[in-house]
């Protein structure tokens, strides 16, 4: 509380040097403790400078520390209590953890670094600095088999994000890839916790290479990714584009849980970069080729197979054949 009402003082008078002495008054601490925030801002990467006068904000760090999401944040309830880590193995592994132990709705974890983020299938996703690492906790009053579709209303909410903020040509790859052009920029993990009549939560987990620097991935990587950074030849501030992609999850969300999935759906079909593709999908130890002709109304992806039978995929990993 303390730092919060340091830093809401810095940024309201940000062109001047501010007595330590007003903000002794305003925090009710001593002088000495309000030293020690100062050195906790500039470890956390704040530029202040200092004089006889006192105190003056000179530089903002790009890192999603919670006070800069939540300062310009407008949402209603998505992201106002955020779990901030340096680094972490999983932020959907701390987001269950913190939905067990009764997290409200709207719960946000954030990370600068993950360890052992986690892809579909199991797989480790390279989580370096740079990027938007977290996972919403959510608590829809919903039948368990309609889960899934929070994974497609989740990118649409961030393929109209980057439309909006960043003006590039983003598409959807079925289920859960964000693409800009044929590379991946993002990709989302649903993780449903239900019994067979309810769902007790879910956490949705969305990893963008914002701020990533390419390089920085394994050289069988590089080739399919990309980031907004590199794409756009300009950083991108970070609290800002969370705060963007939060009000528009929180949005499209709110529609969802008030039965408007068909247009949710509808939205997603025009932004796919599947339909209309030959595919390979690759589930459990199957792999099937064809043709993606659609998406039903539950989200379950509709290939028309060489002998021109069609066939009902759920849930696996789906490859672009032509843009391999």
């Amino acid at each position: 509380m303390t730092k919060k009402k340091i830093l809401k003082t810095l940024y309201e008078k940000k062109d001047e040097y501010i007595p330590v002495e007003e903000f002794v008054n305003e925090t009710g601490k001593s002088q000495k403790e309000v030293e020690n925030e100062f050195l906790t801002l500039e470890d956390e990467g704040y530029i202040i400078n200092y004089s006889k006068s006192g105190y003056r904000l000179i530089k903002t760090p790009n890192l999603l520390l919670p006070y800069e999401v939540k300062r310009e944040l407008k949402t209603n309830f998505i992201g106002h209590d955020i779990h901030y880590f340096k680094e972490v193995d999983s932020t959907n592994d701390v987001a269950k953890y913190l939905a067990e132990e009764g997290a409200e709705e709207g719960t946000i974890v954030i990370a600068e670094i993950q360890n052992r983020g986690k892809g579909r299938r199991g797989k480790t996703w390279i989580s370096p600095p740079g990027g938007v690492w977290m996972s919403i906790i959510l608590r829809p009053d919903i039948p368990p088999f309609n889960a899934p579709q929070l994974t497609l209303v989740t990118g649409v909410a961030v393929a109209e994000t980057l439309q909006k903020e960043c003006n590039l040509d983003v598409g959807i790859k079925w289920p859960n890839d964000i693409l800009i052009g044929n590379k991946k920029v993002c990709g989302i993990l649903t993780e449903v916790n239900a019994s067979i009549e309810k769902v007790n939560y879910v956490v949705v987990g969305i990893g963008i290479d914002m701020n990533v620097d390419v390089p920085l991935f394994p050289p069988d990587l590089q080739k399919g990714a990309t980031s907004l950074k590199n794409e756009l030849n300009t950083e991108i501030n970070g609290a800002i584009l969370v705060q963007k992609f939060l009000l528009e999850f929180e949005t499209i969300y709110n529609e969802f849980k008030a039965g408007k999935f068909p247009e949710i759906l509808k939205e997603w079909r025009s932004l796919s970069k599947t339909i209309g593709n030959n595919v390979e999908v690759r589930t459990r130890g199957k792999t099937i080729r064809g043709e993606a002709v659609g998406i039903n109304k539950e989200g379950i992806l509709i290939l028309e197979l060489e002998d021109g039978s069609l066939r009902k995929i759920i849930s696996g990993e789906c490859l672009h054949i032509n843009n391999s």
